[in-house]
């Protein structure tokens, strides 16, 4: 036999070792990734040693789609058995069916385990759970009991309000341990409680454990309200009890985070804004959960925070926007806090300078009690109010320069002598509203139809939307092309004040400068609604301006007179009491109904009234609302699959009717139409006490046109803000 012969049967010998092998070398590539990845975990539960007891997992996958809320069933490897409790968060595959009775590959999405089961309702082969990303518990029982209440109110799914529930993780603030809890703190006194007539049985009844819910209209005062909110918290803490407080933004939550360390020292709250960061914030938002802290003082995010033994629910000045969230289902705290006031049987107080109708609703439903000063105590320490209508400006001559008519020139003059000078501005930058010189036709973008503006004197025209400079500008009707200021910012008020005050400093407040504080000696403030700075000292301003009511009054809103006259009491209650010479001048008409609450420094009454005028129209609080816009299709079969699926008795559907296009280069709102397509809304009325079912309807309809993938999808608002 030649060598040739030997060389040729030589593999053929070899053969045998072949398999052999392989199988060497997959056992060793196989013990290699386990050294390289001690956290892989095997996809399928062939194979995998489950846990002895309790092996299933029921996981809420962090989906936020309707048709996907319910919970999925996952098997528990042995190894994750210990880590793997309810509450906390794990990664699963998700999203590829099944195949053979078994839920085999998808994507790798993150969930929370709601509970751990000895069986499962699904009947083929249970993917396990792919990893623990930490053991800690961030979803309890209490939240995940609340998160369901607020995603059936505003038929939404529990994914996205858990999502806003449960900050993102941060890993270094978990292996931090939290501080032990310190012992509860005396009962503060009554302080500026004893000047409501029931404020220091208030007091007393939160430190006695008792759960007392009331709407408290807070008296004018620079910081008053503030130190007033915090002994509050302080009572129920000393009742051993937990206590939470929502404010509207983070100025308002440094001021009560404040005047709360002043009465109970340090380590009894923690401040939960955006301002301290993601890591901190979810570092403190463990100290909550954990028990390590009972009492939380935040933004609209802290609504959810998971305080122990809740006693209190507070909310300051419900009426400001930013109380209600933008993202889906975009509940609003003082929603939310009234439903864990109910559930976690906790005290309530809603505070204001003013009142919404729906607090007005909480008094005269029985819900609520009132808790106000008296008529000669406000009397005392509220500003004169004056005003100046548009005839009054007509015959008045004087002060063209600062734009201001004599009266508030005069105030303005008297109180720089004193103090500081607060002048509200409705809008924002130098001239954002232009209009032709002669024919008061707006001044329009050639390219999108935006407003123009000037951003300064002598600087270029710009639109307000697509920021493109228009320089040969002239107007569509009449071909003029001289323009004239409609609306004036606050830049450009200062610069008119500046010259009819040239030794006075003045300083600007709003848009991204929002000042926190003033000093105390004489300068004129200007500001726009919501962003006026405290004087310091705590005197408060010696007189205020309040120009252009009519923009503030003029939106085609139903809350427009409500939101104005909330804004002229946030910058009025600034200002020192009558007996201290302090005044207010509003430029607007006085006959309207908003002017004369501020004159009478009574927003209760308006609330009553509008809140009457509300009943007889039918319109919400006293009835219950939900807005379905969208492409006109989407919006027809959405209300037809609600009536198909139950809706309540007696529910009126007003429209749809067409939304107004959203032009290209401006901002899109929430349910409104994308540029160049054209939407419809139907308003969807309920009585009041049918509201979950008119959520459950609409909620149903919703599935049933996802799952069966009718047509185009329809957005859903319930308890919308605008219904104009």
């Amino acid at each position: 036999m030649s060598r040739d012969d030997d060389e040729r049967r030589e593999p053929e010998g070899r053969a045998a070792e072949v398999p052999e092998q392989l199988a060497l070398i997959r056992e060793t590539v196989r013990e290699h990734k386990e050294r390289q990845a001690p956290k892989a975990r095997p996809r399928t539960w062939r194979g995998a040693e489950l846990a002895a007891t309790l092996p299933v997992a029921r996981v809420l996958v962090d989906k936020g789609l309707v048709h996907l809320d319910r919970y999925f069933d996952y098997a528990v490897p042995a190894a994750m058995d210990e880590e793997a409790q309810p509450g906390v968060r794990v990664r699963v595959r998700f999203g590829a069916g099944e195949r053979e009775g078994r839920r085999e590959g998808g994507k790798l999405i993150n969930g929370f385990i709601v509970e751990r089961r000895a069986d499962s309702d699904f009947t083929g082969r249970l993917a396990p759970l792919a990893q623990v990303l930490s053991p800690e518990p961030v979803l309890g029982p209490e939240l995940l009991q609340l998160c369901r209440a607020v995603a059936d109110r505003y038929a939404g799914s529990l994914a996205d309000v858990v999502q806003l529930a449960v900050p993102p993780r941060m890993a270094r603030a978990e292996k931090k341990p939290s501080p032990r809890r310190p012992p509860a703190p005396r009962a503060p006194e009554p302080g500026g409680w004893e000047r409501y007539e029931q404020g220091p049985a208030f007091l007393q009844a939160l430190a006695g454990k008792d759960t007392p819910r009331a709407v408290w209209t807070a008296l004018p005062g620079a910081g008053d309200w503030a130190d007033e909110l915090a002994r509050a918290l302080a009572a129920t803490l000393a009742s051993g009890r937990g206590a939470l407080a929502v404010l509207p933004d983070g100025r308002a939550a440094a001021r009560v985070d404040a005047a709360l360390t002043a009465h109970v020292g340090e380590g009894q709250h923690v401040l939960l804004t955006a301002d301290s960061g993601p890591e901190q914030r979810y570092r403190r938002w463990l100290a909550v959960s954990r028990g390590a802290v009972r009492a939380v003082v935040g933004t609209r995010a802290a609504m959810f925070a998971p305080v122990a033994k809740l006693g209190l629910a507070a909310i300051w000045d419900d009426g400001d926007s930013s109380h209600s969230d933008d993202h889906a289902p975009q509940p609003h705290a003082r929603e939310v806090l009234l439903q864990r006031a109910v559930t976690e049987r906790a005290a309530f107080l809603l505070g204001a300078h003013g009142c919404t109708v729906e607090a007005a609703q909480l008094v005269e439903s029985g819900f609520a009690h009132p808790l106000a000063a008296e008529r000669a105590t406000v009397r005392t320490v509220a500003p004169l109010v004056r005003t100046v209508g548009d005839r009054d400006e007509e015959r008045d001559e004087a002060a063209r320069s600062a734009r201001l008519p004599t009266l508030a020139w005069r105030a303005a003059r008297d109180g720089l002598e004193r103090g500081p000078v607060l002048v509200q501005v409705p809008r924002r930058g130098y001239v954002p509203r232009l209009a032709c010189a002669r024919c008061r036709e707006p001044a329009r973008c050639a390219h999108c139809a935006g407003p123009l503006e000037a951003a300064g004197e002598g600087a270029e025209l710009r639109c307000g939307w697509c920021a493109r400079e228009a320089p040969d500008w002239h107007c569509s009707l009449c071909g003029g092309a001289r323009l004239r200021g409609s609306v004036f910012g606050a830049r450009r008020t200062a610069e008119e004040l500046g010259r009819a005050f040239p030794t006075v400093p003045v300083r600007t407040s709003g848009g991204e400068h929002v000042l926190d504080s003033v000093p105390g000696r004489p300068a004129l403030v200007v500001s726009t609604p919501g962003a006026e700075p405290v004087p310091e000292g705590g005197e408060g301003y010696a007189a205020a301006l309040l120009l252009d009511g009519w923009a503030l009054l003029g939106r085609p809103d139903l809350r427009a007179g409500e939101e104005a006259l909330r804004r002229w009491l946030g910058a009025a209650s600034l200002v020192r009491g009558q007996g201290e010479g302090g005044s207010v001048v509003i430029v607007a008409e006085e006959t309207l109904r908003p002017v004369q609450a501020l004159v009478r420094w009574d927003p209760v009454g308006h609330a009553m009234r509008e809140l009457a005028d509300r009943a007889e129209l039918g319109f919400p609080p006293v009835s219950r609302m939900a807005a379905v816009s969208g492409p006109p299709e989407a919006v027809t079969g959405l209300l037809d699959a609600a009536g198909e699926a139950g809706l309540p008795e007696h529910t009126e559907v007003l429209g749809p009717v067409p939304l107004p296009a959203t032009e290209r280069g401006r901002p899109r709102r929430t349910g409104a139409p994308p540029p160049g397509e054209q939407w419809e809304r139907a308003l969807v009325r309920v009585p009041r006490g049918s509201g979950a079912a008119l959520a459950a309807a609409l909620k149903t309809a919703q599935v049933r046109r996802l799952t069966g993938r009718e047509g185009p999808v329809a957005h859903i608002r319930i308890d919308p803000p605008d219904i104009g």
